[in-house]
């Protein structure tokens, strides 16, 4: 198992688009810098503003630059035909599966929290005595929040891994990433209530703040699962691409 990792490391790091994926999330922190001084603008001209806090508000850049590396994980040797290679040498497919998750998980999980924690004390530094509203807090109030946040990421690149396996195609992988992040919780917030906050507290996005008891939003208001519930449907979603990942993947040829 350790060599299959090793062997799933070495492809992750030897394709040009790991990088710029990583670089594409990287832009959050550059993103936040020009959001925290235009309101630390704002708040000399005012004396204070409300405004989202950058790692907040540019997370979805995160999330769907890695999400992308675990779809290309297992897509680009779809692509390229080297899928044959790996399942040669390695003919147990939950192993190549299991190997390729463990990868992704450890890249995308250190990434997203590297880039967000950044992110989060560049922002503080520039703000630094003016009230903005996100520098009200202190860092370890937002400790849960932040590793919440990268939690959802890495579940993401886990999900797009498992639908890039199950599709095999890096398209149709993506575009569903892409209707998980933004198209279904987009549609359910305008349902009539209260069954937008009702679905909506279920969507991929929406978990997040409740893994720390967080409003959903101004509109759907509080969320309706506790943190403990919260993470079983982040972590089912995870579990239900891999599942249907492996189906796929153990049913078909190369």
């Amino acid at each position: 198992m350790r060599a299959v990792i090793s062997s799933e490391w070495l492809k992750l790091r030897s394709v040009a688009s790991t990088y710029y994926a990583l670089g594409a999330a990287g832009l959050m922190v550059v993103l936040g810098v020009v959001w925290s001084v235009y309101a630390s603008g704002l708040a000399d001209e005012r004396g204070s503003v409300r405004a989202a806090a950058p790692e907040e508000g540019f997370l979805p850049l995160v999330q769907i630059s890695l999400a992308v590396i675990g779809v290309l994980a297992i897509t680009a040797e779809h692509a390229t035909g080297m899928i044959r290679t790996s399942l040669t040498v390695v003919p147990r497919r939950g192993v190549l599966l299991f190997a390729k998750t463990a990868v992704v998980t450890v890249v995308t999980f250190a990434a997203a929290t590297a880039i967000i924690m950044t992110t989060y004390a560049v922002s503080r530094l520039l703000a630094g005595e003016r009230r903005l509203g996100f520098n009200e807090s202190s860092f370890a109030e937002d400790v849960p929040t932040l590793l919440a946040a990268g939690l959802s990421v890495t579940v993401l690149a886990i999900v797009g891994l498992g639908l890039g396996a199950a599709v095999r195609s890096t398209a149709g992988a993506l575009v569903s990433v892409v209707s998980l992040l933004f198209v279904l919780p987009g549609i359910a917030t305008y349902l009539p209530a209260p069954w937008n906050t009702r679905i909506a507290a279920f969507m991929l996005p929406n978990l997040t703040p409740q893994l720390t008891g967080e409003r959903l939003s101004r509109r759907l208001g509080d969320g309706i699962l506790p943190p403990w519930a919260a993470l079983l449907a982040l972590l089912a979603y995870a579990a239900v691409a891999l599942g249907a990942g492996l189906h796929m993947l153990s049913r078909r040829d190369a």
